[in-house]
């Protein structure tokens, strides 16, 4: 039998989880153990007393019996809520590793908003299995028990009861069938509207000032009515089930007692017995308690198929090489890249020679950044391969990549605390006084020095501007970057002189040996030594700006463009 790969999940959450899930499952065995003694326990008692015998011994077990319930039913609740929490956060852990590992490009596959509810609500769900099964299993425990104790009262009792048992199980089983479609589409719909809302925080400004709050209200809860729909599905199938139970409960406690009664008449049954069973049918019966862990399980399973989902994703693999020492040479062989079943990049060939300055330009939808990203490997072409330095980069040790390629981008992420801590964010810390001198080449210094606490400025206290925030991501890939520095679109916010200045700095201020600049101004590619023009996914040209501009197509790739 084929093992689903949510299943899978699930059974690795239960070996992390081990040591707490057996502890769980030995408590709830005990309190199970306990609830099966009690009522022989009682049935004995209550039939010395009828006899007018003393039984302190069996008053005090039964007294032990109940305290020995209520401790371990509680220890049970506090090993079901810290064995959920660790097994949630370790799935999280997880989930975040890949999202994280897998590279901007793949993970692009779902939504922010999706990721969010998956890495969250989801993983939470499925963080229960672990409990859910062990409850399941022990749940199980007390009718067995139950039934078996009946049996060794009285068969009749027994038989009496097992004729309402196929019932039983044509019950469950329909309601694991039924609630585990709902409870899938259910979480699609909570994800979808996460996806929207996160999408509608990240365009605040757009919809204040458009006016259109309202509109875009009504399109984040658009998928509300099918989330409604769903849970009330939910509770429809779970209150029929219960109801079903409620109702079929009863009659086999009835005909257990009713039989129970003839037996007693008879005088088959004592009256402790006669307590005994009754109590031992209600056991049998805990169709409830087994229903509502059933569902706990077919909701974590459902969550964890959604989390398999991300889980899937193909990791990007590293190797243990340190290039060798070089000026930092590009190649670029054969590089293919699809994206939507079209290909961006097709048979792409490029070689950036070490210590050179290349602008990559093209019109839009050319796949500039795309080969941004492949040459630093953010992403992995679909075909071809990416050397650095002679060195297969998948073969490269993933700090020692990180140390030797550095990227800035068009629209930068700032991490950390501090304004100094925005900029030495990477695979190694660089000093206080490197980040000063990237912050001077990256023309960031100025503005910062002009902050309450310089570069020891809580972020949250330094309301930046577009281009002040570029500077800084400049200022970052600068601190960082070793023999090959890539800049996508990474001066668009700039201003001509600004930009001028920079690309001075490069050439002075900066480690990097190589420099691969994504470019959209005619200025920025007459600066550079060679221009790499991009057309149908591959490289029309590779020459000299200057020589280039001889060509009226490659005019028009920079028409429309403002430039200085």
């Amino acid at each position: 039998m084929t093992v689903r790969t949510e299943d899978r999940l699930l059974l690795a959450a239960l070996r992390h989880s081990a040591r707490r899930t057996v502890f769980l499952c030995l408590t709830s065995a005990a309190g199970s153990a306990a609830a099966l003694l009690l009522p022989t326990a009682l049935g004995h008692t209550l039939d010395l007393l009828l006899r007018h015998r003393a039984a302190p011994h069996l008053m005090l077990l039964c007294a032990a019996l109940v305290g020995a319930s209520v401790a371990l039913d509680a220890a049970q609740t506090l090993l079901s809520g810290t064995t959920d929490a660790k097994t949630t956060a370790w799935l999280r852990d997880r989930l975040l590793h890949r999202i994280l590992g897998v590279g901007p490009y793949a993970a692009a596959r779902f939504t922010p908003g999706d990721l969010a509810a998956r890495c969250t609500g989801n993983a939470a769900t499925a963080g229960t299995a672990a409990t859910a099964t062990a409850s399941l299993v022990t749940t199980l425990i007390t009718p067995v028990g139950a039934l078996v104790a009946l049996t060794l009262i009285d068969p009749w009792l027994a038989a009496v009861f097992l004729a309402g048992g196929p019932v039983l199980v044509l019950l469950l089983r329909t309601f694991a069938r039924a609630s585990s479609d709902c409870v899938s589409r259910y979480q699609r719909a909570q994800a979808a509207i996460a996806s929207r809302l996160v999408e509608a925080l990240g365009g605040a400004r757009t919809i204040a000032a458009a006016g259109t709050a309202g509109r875009e209200a009504a399109r984040v809860l658009e998928p509300l009515p099918e989330l409604s729909r769903e849970g009330h599905r939910m509770w429809r199938i779970q209150g029929r089930a219960t109801a079903q139970a409620a109702v079929l409960v009863p009659l086999l406690q009835t005909a257990v007692l009713a039989v129970g009664g003839i037996r007693l008449a008879t005088g088959h049954l004592s009256v402790g017995e006669l307590l005994a069973a009754a109590r031992y049918a209600a056991l049998a019966t805990g169709v409830g308690a087994f229903v509502s862990r059933l569902a706990a399980l077919v909701n974590a399973r459902a969550a964890a198929a959604r989390a398999t989902e991300v889980l899937a994703l193909p990791t990007m693999l590293y190797g243990d090489r340190k290039p060798p020492f070089g000026e930092g040479q590009l190649e670029l062989r054969g590089v293919t890249v699809v994206r939507g079943g079209q290909p961006v990049l097709e048979g792409l060939d490029l070689r950036v020679p070490g210590g050179s300055t290349v602008a990559v330009v093209g019109r839009s939808g050319a796949g500039k950044s795309v080969l941004a990203a492949v040459a630093g490997r953010l992403t992995d072409p679909d075909a071809g391969e990416v050397l650095l330095d002679g060195v297969p980069v998948p073969l490269i040790d993933r700090a020692e990549l990180r140390r030797e390629v550095g990227h800035a981008f068009e629209r930068p992420v700032l991490f950390g605390t501090t304004i100094e801590d925005a900029i030495a964010y990477g695979v190694d810390a660089p000093t206080p006084q490197r980040c000063r001198a990237a912050a001077r080449a990256a023309r960031a210094d100025g503005f910062v020095s002009l902050l309450p606490d310089a570069y020891r400025t809580e972020r949250a206290r330094a309301p930046l501007s577009g281009g002040e925030t570029q500077r800084l991501g400049l200022a970052r890939a600068f601190a960082h970057c070793g023999r090959l520095l890539i800049l996508d679109d990474a001066t668009s916010s700039l201003d001509s002189v600004t930009e001028l200045q920079i690309s001075q700095a490069l050439a002075h201020d900066v480690p990097a040996r190589t420099r691969l600049l994504i470019a959209h101004r005619a200025s920025t590619a007459a600066r550079a030594d060679l221009v790499a023009w991009l057309e149908g996914g591959r490289v029309r040209a590779l020459a000299p700006h200057h020589e280039l501009w001889r060509l009226a197509d490659y005019r028009a790739v920079f028409e429309g463009v403002a430039d200085a």
